[in-house]
C-alpha cells in the first residue's frame, strides 16, 4: 500500500494534536487548518506578505496552514503563526512589529480558536 499524508514526524504531531484540539474545545478552526495541513506539500498554501498586508486590520491575528513568503510588505503590526517562514518574511514582520509563531504556539495560546483568521 502505498504511502499518503505528510511524512514529515513533526507534521504528523500537529496533526494529530489539532485534531484532539478540535474535539475537546469543538473547534472548527482547528479542524480545517489540521485538514489543510494533511494535504500534499505541493498543495499547501504559500502565502505572500501583501496579501496578508491586505486582508488583515491592525493587531490581528492570522493563521497560514503552510508557508509565509516575504513579497510585498507589511504595514500594520499582524500576529502570525505558520508552518513556516521564509526569512525576508520573519525580517519583513519583525519590521513591522508584528510576530511571527508556530501553529502549535497559537494553539497554546488561543486553544478555542476565537478571533483567527485564515489566510492562504
Amino acid at each position: 500500500m502505498k504511502r499518503t499524508g505528510p511524512t514529515n514526524i513533526q507534521m504528523e504531531g500537529l496533526i494529530n494534536l489539532l485534531k484532539k484540539i478540535s474535539i475537546e474545545q469543538k473547534s472548527g478552526v482547528w479542524k480545517r487548518i489540521a485538514e489543510d495541513l494533511e494535504k500534499p506539500t505541493r498543495k499547501r498554501r504559500e502565502v505572500n506578505l501583501y496579501r496578508i498586508d491586505r486582508f488583515t486590520k491592525d493587531n490581528e491575528a492570522v493563521i497560514v496552514p503552510g508557508k509565509v513568503l516575504g513579497t510585498g510588505a507589511l504595514n500594520h503590526k499582524v500576529v502570525i503563526a505558520a508552518w513556516s517562514f521564509s526569512d525576508s518574511a520573519v525580517k519583513k514582520i519583525n519590521g513591522a512589529k508584528g510576530s511571527c509563531m508556530s501553529i502549535a504556539d497559537m494553539l497554546q495560546k488561543n486553544p478555542k480558536g476565537k478571533n483567527l483568521r485564515i489566510i492562504g
